[in-house]
């Protein structure tokens, strides 16, 4: 059996004192690639957030594996695209943990960014102003700056939003060369299409999970509707249900009889 990369255990995360997601086992073991998928609300962008710390448990665990180097790439939303910054210095941005933001850059520091912007296809772009590029061409950048980080666990929050078709598949080639590397890759995706045709393994989730497992198999219109279902009766108002009341998840946390 292979190692875990990543091990929930009961986990429930949110908002003040309300849930986004809720009652969460599984792992995630080293080396798969994973996508998750449910509708708008259904907890994806927040449990990416727990996995990589910047939310706290309100039950429950989230353990990533000792050691592990972790790169996240956000929403391209929550980046301020007006900052004055170049191409080069956005990229540069995943050599933080080795130079400490302050740091300053080697010569070797600016060839591998230089590399990395090759291999996303935005070669000679170093002194672009980031608010001069596309969205397919800022989300390349940001790409570049995963690369740059050699992360274990890779964590991308909706990369393929609002971008070219061409670039979906630069980047889902990029995406695959690292599960070749034995990278740890979890993907959040709109397109159920998109999944079904590339990714191995889903996991669905409608505030709670759905279902886990291969891409098709997990994505059934079983599935699917049983996502809906759960996510249409959700009662954002809620209580927090501790694990010792949680007898029905659907129940303490929908509303439903």
């Amino acid at each position: 059996m292979a190692d875990a990369c990543i091990t929930f255990s009961d986990l429930t995360l949110g908002y003040d004192s309300h849930p986004a997601i809720h009652h969460l086992d599984g792992v995630v073991e080293k080396g798969a690639l994973l996508t998750v998928v449910g509708g708008n609300g259904s907890g994806k962008s927040t449990l990416m957030k727990g996995i990589v710390g910047m939310l706290k448990p309100m039950g429950g665990a989230c353990a990533v594996a000792p050691g592990t180097r972790i790169a996240y790439l956000a929403q391209q939303s929550e980046l301020d695209r007006s900052f004055p910054a170049q191409v080069r210095d956005l990229v540069a941005l995943g050599l933080w943990p080795q130079r400490g933001l302050l740091g300053r850059h080697t010569v070797k520091d600016r060839q591998t960014v230089s590399k990395a912007l090759a291999a996303v296809g935005l070669e000679g772009f170093e002194k672009r102003p980031i608010d001069t590029l596309s969205g397919g061409q800022l989300q390349r950048a940001l790409f570049a700056r995963v690369l740059v980080q050699d992360a274990d666990l890779i964590l991308l929050d909706e990369p393929f939003n609002a971008i070219d078709a061409r670039t979906v598949a630069d980047l889902i080639a990029l995406i695959k060369g690292w599960h070749g590397e034995g990278r740890t890759i979890l993907v959040v995706v709109h397109d159920l299409d998109l999944v079904r045709e590339h990714f191995p393994a889903a996991l669905l989730l409608a505030r709670q999970p759905v279902a886990w497992g291969e891409a098709r198999k997990t994505l059934s219109a079983k599935n699917l509707l049983r996502a809906r279902q759960y996510h249409e009766a959700w009662d954002r108002h809620a209580p927090w249900c501790a694990p010792d009341n949680a007898v029905s998840t659907a129940r303490n946390h929908t509303g439903a009889a």
